[in-house]
């Protein structure tokens, strides 16, 4: 799903990633951690292009990420930040639905799959409210479900839990965990917490001055 071979990206003089291989499988599920300023999502922001600047070979399914017109790569993504991104003045049904909008489809093809989705996360009773009426983790929730909606083959989280307290962090990555085995989606979460990968073991990457080793 993922390959990067000889990736390195400079900020000025400074090498945030240096000659970096990686590989993350189809259907597989990670975490990438590392200190703060370690290049973690810089590496995603290239994976989904929102930095071009780099040198050395990014694959995305088996294609060059450079030959890959960038909408029909997010097509292939779901992208889940730290800050949510909920906009206040649409109900989490109209959030959820903008994942799909953007891709053409109409409502007919985007309500089923919305519903379906929010039902599954416990959110199907509050289609009609606004982010601000929303805990955090119910936030949260509507932003994995956005980035999934169109059944994306990759899932990209960036410190999905880093704005949320322990014992809601811990729902949102059971969620998650639960998700990838029911939707068999290819899912990078970056975190810095030794905790949720201690509680959720699976295949763990550190990022140490802009390279990646496998955790021990």
């Amino acid at each position: 799903m993922i390959r990067l071979q000889g990736v390195s990206k400079l900020y000025g003089q400074r090498a945030i990633l240096q000659n970096l291989q990686f590989h993350l499988g189809a259907g597989e599920f990670a975490f990438l951690q590392g200190r703060s300023g370690s290049g973690k999502s810089t590496l995603l922001k290239l994976l989904y292009r929102d930095i071009e600047d780099f040198s050395g070979q990014i694959e995305i399914n088996g294609a060059p990420i450079r030959q890959i017109p960038k909408y029909e790569l997010r097509r292939q993504m779901g992208i889940i930040f730290q800050s949510f991104e909920l906009l206040e003045r649409k109900t989490v049904m109209e959030n959820v639905a903008l994942a799909g909008e953007v891709m053409g489809k109409t409502w007919e093809q985007i309500e089923p799959e919305a519903s379906r989705l929010l039902e599954r996360v416990g959110l199907k009773g509050l289609k009609d409210c606004f982010p601000k009426q929303l805990s955090g983790g119910e936030q949260q929730r509507v932003a994995i479900v956005r980035a999934l909606l169109n059944r994306p083959s990759l899932l990209l989280a960036d410190e999905p839990t880093g704005n949320l307290d322990n014992e809601t962090a811990l729902d949102v990555m059971r969620l998650l965990k639960e998700l990838h085995e029911e939707e068999q989606t290819a899912m990078l979460i970056v975190t810095h917490s030794d905790t949720l990968i201690e509680q959720f073991p699976a295949k763990t990457w550190v990022m140490e001055n802009g390279q990646v080793r496998e955790h021990e």
